[in-house]
């Protein structure tokens, strides 16, 4: 019988067969073999092996996983070794000789930096390194959103906010030799900090979402902060491209410091020299906006899912972001267009109360004066029939800690706050200017003073909020730095979530 299918279909069917080849398709599927690490570190392994992952908390070891026993001041990550290979581990970077398969090194922390720099070499993805004083966690999630969608799952990030001088080189050496993109989150609490974390991750690119008035107490300036922010661009790779916000008062001392590494600058912002230009926008009954911006000679229309003005700016740094490391636009804005809010830092919860529902704000992971007037004023702008504040103490701002925290009574009043939940020592200062405005003139030339408790913890705070009554249809806004513990009262309160 003769075949139904001619020369041309033949042909076609020959060419779905030959799968197009790329560089990448020699790079082995494992993350590490036992002679890579070895070949790093400088170390000795004690058997052949194979792993899927690195880790250095045996709680969270998963199958594969090779568990890093790091040494502390009071803590020695040997002393877990049992429960990490009873988790699945299939090797350890030891300094010690030990039962199981392992690898052997003098060090374990300098070999995990080993491993990091082996893997920064190895990979040809192109690298997004993002800092800022407010805001770098979201835009990094938002550019890695973007990346991930547009290079079809090849996309690496560091997660959560591993952002230290462990969690950068742990993200590292995480990283898939395949990855065709790469972000990296960089943060600091002194001089020279980022300076050492950006020398590991040689960004292509570098994102100073702004500067604010965050570990003050360590850098004594705000001139101080802006520098320690712009050490990111010294491991920028040549060629590289700096993104920083144009509005921001430190726009030239952040541009100087880009130049002086020979990066290419690209600004995002309102301003007229903004390369990045807001030009409108418009916000969404669901919170969020729709924005358009001007880019050289184009226009970009798209949505962003999170609400507040602070995110119309990180939209803006995430967009410039994605351009300069050769990324899609269009999936940039698909990404923050569906981004939802990361728990701690903006995660909203529709909880089930008396009455109806209410919504619950989750700003409990960080704080800082910039960023607690910038959710403060995104609470003022959503829709509800009581507002409520709990807002803990902002650490690390030293001898400017009275001065900032009574400064948070403008956005308070501004905001239509009705009740307040003043938590920890330094919110005495706002106490004391809440009492000074009713003192002074009535109700305040602020706007109404809303009705507040102070609080030692986030235990009191929650039987506060029991106390007064959360109805349906109250926005709840919990707000405060990390070492507060307002993630318990998000826990109360979630505990009703939907």
């Amino acid at each position: 019988m003769r075949s139904s299918f001619g020369r041309q279909e033949l042909n076609a069917v020959s060419a779905l067969r030959q799968w197009p080849t790329t560089p990448l398709d020699s790079v082995p599927l494992a993350l590490w073999s036992a002679s890579d690490i070895a070949a790093a570190t400088g170390g000795r392994a004690s058997a052949d092996f194979e792993v899927a992952g690195v880790e250095t908390d045996s709680r969270y070891i998963r199958n594969g996983d090779l568990f890093v026993a790091l040494k502390g001041e009071t803590m020695d990550g040997h002393r877990f070794l049992e429960q990490a290979f009873a988790a699945g581990a299939a090797a350890a970077l030891v300094d010690r000789e030990v039962l199981w398969p392992h690898i052997l090194v003098e060090d374990t922390s300098e070999a995990l930096e080993a491993l990091a720099a082996a893997a920064r070499e190895r990979t040809r993805a192109k690298f997004v390194g993002v800092t800022g004083s407010v805001g770098k966690t979201g835009v990094k999630e938002a550019i890695f959103a973007a990346l991930e969608r547009s290079s079809r799952g090849a996309a690496h990030r560091s997660i959560k906010s591993y952002n230290n001088h462990v969690g950068v080189p742990l993200s590292l050496a995480r990283m898939p030799a395949r990855s065709k993109f790469a972000v990296f989150e960089m943060g600091m609490n002194h001089a020279g900090e980022i300076s050492e974390l950006t020398r590991f991750v040689k960004p292509d690119v570098a994102v100073i979402t702004t500067i604010a008035p965050a570990h003050i107490e360590n850098l004594g300036s705000m001139e101080a902060i802006a520098a320690a922010k712009a050490e990111i661009f010294e491991g920028v790779k040549p060629g590289g491209v700096a993104v920083i916000p144009a509005d921001s008062p430190h726009f030239a001392q952040l541009r100087d410091a880009a130049k002086a590494q020979h990066c290419h600058i690209l600004s995002f912002g309102r301003s007229e020299h903004a390369d990045m230009r807001l030009l409108d926008a418009i916000p969404q009954a669901s919170g969020g906006s729709l924005m358009t911006a001007q880019c050289g000679s184009g226009r970009l229309v798209f949505s962003v899912a999170e609400p507040g003005e602070h995110w119309v700016m990180n939209a803006l740094a995430v967009m410039a972001a994605v351009l300069a490391v050769g990324g899609d636009l269009a999936s940039a804005g698909l990404a923050l267009a569906e981004m939802g809010g990361l728990a701690g830092r903006g995660a909203r919860h529709r909880i089930a109360v008396l009455g109806g529902k209410a919504l619950v704000i989750d700003e409990s992971y960080n704080a800082n004066p910039a960023s607690m007037r910038a959710t403060l004023a995104q609470l003022g702008q959503t829709p509800a029939a009581r507002r409520i504040a709990v807002l803990g103490s902002m650490k690390e701002l030293g001898d400017f800690s009275d001065r900032f925290h009574a400064g948070l009574a403008e956005p308070i009043c501004d905001a239509k706050v009705d009740y307040a939940v003043l938590v920890g020592e330094e919110m005495h200062a706002l106490v004391g200017e809440f009492h000074r405005i009713l003192g002074k003139a009535g109700q305040g030339a602020l706007g109404k003073v809303p009705t507040f408790a102070h609080c030692r913890d986030a235990g009191e705070a929650a039987g506060l909020l029991a106390d007064y009554g959360i109805v349906g249809g109250d926005a709840i806004l919990v707000k405060g730095s990390n070492s507060v513990g307002l993630g318990k009262v998000i826990s109360e309160l979630t505990r009703r979530d939907d």
